[in-house]
């Protein structure tokens, strides 16, 4: 059983909390937020609670954080944690920067101690069964992904929000959705060599755009064409198509309460044939695994040169946002 401490108690912080509650290979033991009015969740919780992010490191029952604050505090908050020799979980994006992704790496690695990350779409079934048909070499060469992403849930928040401003999320939808997408590509094709992004306004208040499409080329080949829209209601796509077949997962419901996923495969010479695949608790699969390579009982599934890749072509496509022309990535 591994010992932590959630930082961040807003809308997902307070989802991890209840949800660690039935795990049976962590147990928090801590949570903190710069703000004192989320002690009454604490409490309710029987958890103690904490205002300064310091106090958590010093406490020598915490061996981990799960940090599920604003993204610009994710690279300070994971060297200071590894510095403490704390085991890290961070809510994605891992960090806002390749300068920042290496440090926070370089911080671990010098610290000996578990770096994970919410991408949470890693550990659901039907995507694992797509990057087992890929690595095995059943599609044939990857020649492309194709992906969506949306939601409306970020309408019902305050225009105060930091999950709005430009500052925590600089091409809209990417920093709440795209990000995943970005990461599943990683997955497949390996680090990115050029990306083109278009962020607009065009159906809600949300200033820093609503709307994403991004093109985004690949080293070794392959293109991914990534949508994220914050204006519509839940809609999940990811494919793969290969010179020998293709593969398509969409989502039933949203994944805060999955209701379970359609893969559909194709491979040359046969009907494509679809099934259902029942719902799964990635995320908790995914702070499990972080468990478990915490505690030495496996390693952890998302390889770190993979987390550095996505930052990278993530800070590019910022760049790309801000411009309207094609960035080459970083590496």
């Amino acid at each position: 059983m591994l010992n932590v401490a959630v930082i961040g108690l807003g809308w997902w912080g307070r989802i991890i909390v209840d949800l660690l509650a039935h795990s049976e290979k962590l147990r928090v033991v801590r949570v903190a937020d710069v703000s004192p009015l989320a002690e009454s969740f604490a409490t309710e919780r029987g958890i103690r609670f904490s205002t300064q992010f310091e106090e958590v490191l010093k406490d020598q029952d915490v061996q981990g954080v799960v940090l599920c604050t604003p993204h610009s505090q994710h690279t300070p908050q994971i060297v200071e944690a590894a510095r403490a020799g704390k085991h890290v979980f961070c809510e994605k994006p891992l960090s806002m920067t390749r300068a920042d992704v290496l440090e926070a790496v370089a911080a671990v690695e010098s610290a000996g101690v578990a770096l994970a990350v919410g991408h949470e779409k890693r550990f659901e079934p039907p995507i694992l069964e797509v990057m087992r048909l890929v690595k095995a070499g059943a599609l044939g060469t990857p020649l492309q992904v194709e992906a969506n992403f949306s939601q409306d849930k970020f309408l019902a928040l305050d225009s105060s929000n930091w999950r709005l401003s430009g500052k925590e999320a600089p091409a809209g939808p990417m920093t709440a959705t795209g990000i995943h997408l970005l990461d599943l590509a990683v997955g497949v094709f390996g680090e990115a060599e050029t990306v083109h992004a278009s962020v607009k306004q065009l159906g809600s208040p949300l200033t820093n755009g609503d709307t994403l499409a991004a093109l985004v080329t690949f080293k070794q080949g392959g293109n991914a064409l990534i949508s994220a829209i914050l204006a519509t209601p839940f809609a999940g796509r990811f494919a793969v198509y290969g010179s020998a077949g293709w593969a398509e997962v969409r989502d039933k419901t949203h994944p805060e309460a999955p209701e379970g996923w359609t893969l559909t495969t194709c491979l040359r010479g046969e009907r494509a044939k679809s099934v259902d695949i029942a719902p799964a608790p990635a995320v908790l699969h995914n702070l499990e695994a972080f468990a478990d390579a915490a505690t030495g009982k496996a390693p952890y599934p998302v390889p770190r040169e993979q987390m550095i890749a996505n930052v990278s072509a993530l800070e590019a496509i910022f760049r790309s946002a801000l411009n309207g022309g094609i960035e080459k990535v970083e590496g």
